[in-house]
Parts: C-alpha cells; sequence; structure tokens
C-alpha cells in the first residue's frame, strides 16, 4: 500500500503543500498547465528557499501580478479593520447588506445588519459592486477546466468543505459566501493544484500528523481574532491539534480544508519504506525552527495497512481518595455515556497511607475537554492528567448471530484478513435473559455456537 505522510509540525498553508508536492517529484508544468487551463489571471513563482537550515521548495501565486500575503501581513500593510483602500485600486470600501466576503486566505466577513450597521462587513465599492466569486461561480471554473473529473470532485469538496466552515461561522447560507476577487484567485490556485498534486503522487492514502496552529491573535476584518482562526478550528473538527511555542497563525483556512478532505486520517509517523521526502516552505523563517510541511512518500506493510487502525487518543487520570464510593459507578458511566473510549479503577495507597482510586479515562483528542470537565463536576479531584499516547487497534466489525430468543450483535477483530478475537455483544445478552428468562450464560454461549456454526458453513 503506497501512502504519503504529511508531517504538519509547522502548520499548514496551501502554498506549503504545493511547494511540498514539487519537492517529492511532482512536475511543477502541471501546475502550470492546470492554471493555464483554469484560465484565472494567476502564475506561480517556484524558487528555493531555506527555513531553519532546512532546503524547501517555496510556491508563490501571483494574481495579476500581485502577490498574496498571509493575513497578518495583509492588515498590518493596511493598518485598518473597517475601512481601507483596495490594494491597488484607489478605491474605499464602504460597509453595505453584501454577501460575506472572503480575502487573504480566504477568511469570511460577516454579513451587515440592518441600516448598515453590523460586526465589521462585508467588502464593496462606493458604487455598490460586489467584488467577489460565489461558490457557484467557482464550481463552474473548476468544472470547465480541462483536468481530469476526480481531481475537480476533490477540488471541489474542498471549497464546500471551506465554504461550509465559513457559512456556519457567520450564521449564513453557504451560498452567501463570497470569495473576494484576488483572494478566489489565489483559493483557485492552490485548492486545485492541491487536488492535481495529490492525484498525481498515486498514493493510496495520505495519512496527517498532528497539526501545530500556532497562537496568539491575528488582525483581520473583525478586528482581533484569536488563533487558530474560527473557520479553521471549525475544519480541524476531529483532528489532533497543538500549540507550541511560535504565537502566530500556522494553519490558514484553506490548509485546514485540505487536509480535512485528502487526510485518510492522523496518526504519528506510520510504518513504511521511504522512496521520497519533499519540504514546503512557508512565507516567514522563524530563529530555531524549520516553517516547512514535509511529505514523505512509500510503501506501507501491506499486513499492516488495512487491518490495524493507528490513532491519537487522550488519556485523562486523576486519583480520589475522599470519593463517596457510591458515587464511582456514576462518575463511570457518565464518562462513558460522554464518548469516553474506556474508563477503568485502580486501586492506589496515596500519601499520609489513605486508600484512594486511580480513575483513568481514554478519550478522542476533541473529546477530552468535555470529559474532564465532567470528572471535575462529579468528583472530588482537584486536578485531572492529561497526556497523548499511541494506540494501534485492530480493525473491527459486527455480524448478526441468530438464537432461539432473538438476533445477538457479534464483535468480530480481524489482522491479515483472518478473524482473531469474537465476542457476543455483552447488552444484548444481557436484554434477551432479562426478556426471557433465562441465565445469561446461556444466551452468550448459544451466541458463540451460532457464530461458529456461521463460520463453518462459510
Amino acid at each position: 500500500m503506497r501512502i504519503a505522510y504529511l508531517d504538519c509540525f509547522s502548520g499548514m498553508s496551501g502554498d506549503m503543500f504545493l511547494g511540498a508536492l514539487v519537492d517529492v517529484g511532482v512536475s511543477p508544468q502541471l501546475f502550470q498547465d492546470t492554471i493555464a487551463a483554469l484560465n484565472i489571471g494567476a502564475r506561480l513563482d517556484i524558487s528555493r528557499v531555506t527555513r531553519g537550515g532546512i532546503s524547501a521548495t517555496k510556491v508563490d501565486v501571483f494574481v495579476h501580478g500581485e502577490k498574496e500575503l498571509p493575513r497578518e501581513v495583509f492588515w498590518e500593510q493596511q493598518g485598518h479593520t473597517h475601512e481601507h483602500a483596495h490594494a491597488g485600486s484607489g478605491h474605499s470600501h464602504a460597509h453595505r447588506n453584501e454577501p460575506v466576503q472572503l480575502r487573504e486566505h480566504n477568511y469570511a466577513r460577516t454579513v451587515q445588519s440592518e441600516g448598515g450597521k453590523g460586526e465589521s462587513g462585508s467588502e464593496v465599492h462606493e458604487h455598490g459592486h460586489s467584488h467577489g466569486r460565489g461558490l457557484s461561480e467557482i464550481r463552474e471554473i473548476i468544472a470547465k477546466a480541462s483536468i481530469s473529473d476526480g481531481a475537480k470532485k476533490t477540488a471541489t469538496s474542498i471549497f464546500d468543505a471551506l465554504g461550509a466552515a465559513e457559512a456556519k461561522i457567520h450564521n449564513t447560507d453557504i451560498e452567501s459566501i463570497h470569495f473576494h476577487e484576488v483572494g478566489s484567485v489565489d483559493a483557485i490556485v492552490d485548492i486545485v493544484c492541491a487536488a492535481i498534486g495529490a492525484e498525481a503522487l498515486g498514493v493510496d492514502a495520505i495519512v496527517c500528523s498532528p497539526l501545530n496552529v500556532g497562537g496568539g491573535t491575528v488582525k483581520c476584518t473583525h478586528g482581533t481574532l484569536p488563533i487558530p482562526a474560527p473557520a479553521t478550528l471549525e475544519l480541524l473538527k476531529g483532528a489532533p491539534v497543538y500549540s507550541s511555542d511560535i504565537q502566530v497563525e500556522l494553519v490558514t483556512p484553506t490548509g485546514a480544508a485540505i487536509v480535512k478532505i485528502l487526510a485518510k486520517r492522523f496518526a504519528q509517523f506510520p510504518e513504511m519504506k521511504i522512496d521520497n521526502v519533499g519540504y514546503g516552505a512557508g512565507s516567514r523563517d522563524f530563529p530555531g525552527h524549520a516553517n516547512v510541511v514535509r511529505l514523505t512518500v512509500g510503501e506501507a506493510p501491506a499486513t499492516h495497512a488495512p487491518t490495524i487502525s493507528d490513532e491519537l487518543i487522550t488519556i485523562l487520570e486523576a486519583t480520589l481518595d475522599d470519593l463517596n464510593p457510591q458515587l464511582f459507578g456514576y462518575v463511570m458511566d457518565r464518562v462513558l455515556q460522554a464518548g469516553a473510549l474506556d474508563a477503568y479503577a485502580i486501586p492506589v495507597q496515596m500519601k499520609k497511607n489513605r486508600p484512594g482510586t486511580l480513575l483513568t479515562v481514554l478519550a478522542k483528542p476533541e473529546d477530552a475537554a468535555k470529559l474532564t470537565e465532567i470528572i471535575f463536576s462529579e468528583t472530588t479531584t482537584l486536578g485531572v492528567r492529561r497526556r497523548q499516547e499511541q494506540r494501534q487497534a485492530l480493525i473491527r466489525k459486527w455480524v448478526n448471530v441468530p438464537t432461539r430468543w432473538g438476533e445477538v450483535r457479534m464483535k468480530l477483530a480481524s489482522m491479515n484478513g483472518t478473524v482473531t478475537n469474537y465476542a457476543p455483544e455483552y447488552e444484548d445478552c444481557r436484554r434477551i435473559a432479562a426478556e426471557h428468562h433465562v441465565p445469561l450464560k446461556a444466551v452468550m454461549q448459544e451466541a458463540v455456537q451460532g457464530y461458529l456454526r456461521t463460520r463453518e458453513e462459510d
């Protein structure tokens, strides 16, 4: 199984991904031909740069001769957040009740409320004409381009994901999302070339690392917002993220949308035989930090890839020495009902020779915060420890097995195409035992025998 591993230790953006694709062997001419097919007034400038001592490929998008800038750099140069001059046009922009506009890195602007005095407003010229592209127009541009149907589908899905995130953040319809004339060209180039490049890699799956999202704040048309940007967070739901000491925006909405659609799963560096490695450079060069995204292409062992999942999980722990034992079962039920992957308790001897209990909860990273809140609210602990660990799990599936009292679900775990473990679902067996007044063990035994008979017949 051929895979590509996307290592986002310094974040992710569209141009960084394109640089990594070129560096790993995707033809630059393929991108140039793609841009020509789009016919939207853009060109690429591809160069070699050094970031933190690492040589990398830098891809810059020029739109009608204008180079796109990171959002905070753009606003630093503008010096305003609500009324400003359009770069290179001389026109000022006033607030109107117009569709949401997306500018640098596709960040959305909220629709004005009645009377023209809303949160921050869309960007339109004084004469009232909106300068932007809606998603329907962008879909049409992609559909008409002379690129493969697969790349068209992927690029459209990325744009739809980006538009849906912005629409949710701004509480508006997805068709009301509009991209600024220059920003839309930059986004189309990044996203369509990302789809084309991913297809050209010829891999069965792209696996992504946890993403370093950066930190701090960023100035934009809404004023000052925290990093990660709201749309970025919306797009990264379900993905493992963290923040290092780099206090700038490292993951852009475009980068997050690309990862959301292209990445099949998130994991630490997977087992593979490495064929090629490429580095895509970001715009900035941070002291002591290589601002690059790394793309590694290779062959994963066939015996592992289809049957074993590799995922990052969060471990929550709390030691309890003064909790009423009657409450402990309720706490376990609460965390499991709230989405914990597992929960268990171990007796421990605590300070002052008090007997206590170690509560351990396994969670998806995105569920860790709410589970921590439950532990604090339902127990007497004053602190919850948190760490991340890598978990490998056999691929599982369910089959229904008939018994004389009704069907029971059987959980099967497989490795290398062979079922290695099987067990009847406890809750099914318990329900049947209670309804038919038969021993629980008899129901479980018959379910196992029924499964074995079915397997022999197959």
